[in-house]
């Protein structure tokens, strides 16, 4: 027995591990995220320039920071730059490489559990190749949802959304203070299966970590019965 207790206990710890590894390092759903300049800078200290809608990041539905040691390097995406400037702007500071950076630590090093994202230039390359097949902006503008001083019902954003790429986003908002009358439009999520076609927001993946909205953030799931504002640019 005291020969086979340190073995067994071994691979106990072996098979925990590779238990943990297995349930955490693998993903089942991509979240393309997108937020209006205008909102983002009620809640931080920018001016935005920009009137349409700007990529906040591509997210697997499980894992944050997976690989700390994996360093981002903009060299790498280089010929990406010049998208990534107008695409995915860091609006707190333009000039800085920080926003793709932290994107690259907390998401990318988890995305690149697949093959199709193993590298940072796959992984930002494919986040740019979603936005540009979405067109979120154009498709809102199509369908005459518009920034404006007018206030849209929830439904009216959904519907568009859901009725042109048959599948359900996920709307966020900057909920109201107690005496307004109105919340906020300020992010949207469009899903993807792991092979990039779309998916239903609300088809969760194992440990799904977005459930509740991005709320550390400022944003979480609009109230589908409160009046939605959809900020024009100031």
């Amino acid at each position: 027995m005291r020969l086979c207790s340190p073995l067994l206990l071994c691979l106990a710890a072996a098979l925990s591990s590779a238990f943990v590894i297995s349930s955490t390092q693998m993903w089942t759903k991509l979240i393309l995220t997108h937020h209006w300049p205008s909102t983002f800078c009620v809640m931080e200290p920018c001016h935005p320039n920009i009137s349409y809608w700007t990529l906040h990041g591509l997210w697997p539905d499980k894992g944050v920071e997976c690989n700390s040691s994996w360093h981002f390097n903009s060299s790498q995406i280089e010929d990406l730059l010049p998208d990534m400037e107008k695409s995915w702007p860091d609006l707190l500071h333009p000039s800085s490489t920080g926003f793709w950076k932290y994107e690259w630590h907390k998401h990318g090093t988890c995305a690149a559990k697949a093959a199709s994202l193993d590298s940072q230039h796959k992984y930002f390359s494919k986040a740019l190749e979603l936005y540009h097949k979405v067109d979120l902006d154009s498709i809102l503008k199509k369908f005459d949802i518009t920034p404006s001083d007018k206030y849209y019902t929830f439904s009216q954003i959904e519907g568009v959304i859901e009725n042109f790429y048959r599948v359900k986003p996920k709307i966020q908002c900057v909920h109201p203070s107690k005496n307004a009358d109105a919340q906020i439009l300020g992010q949207i999520e469009i899903c993807f299966n792991p092979d990039f076609t779309l998916l239903d927001c609300d088809k969760h993946g194992y440990w799904d970590n977005r459930m509740a909205g991005d709320k550390a953030s400022g944003f979480s799931v609009c109230d589908h019965d409160t009046p939605v504002y959809y900020p024009p640019l100031q």
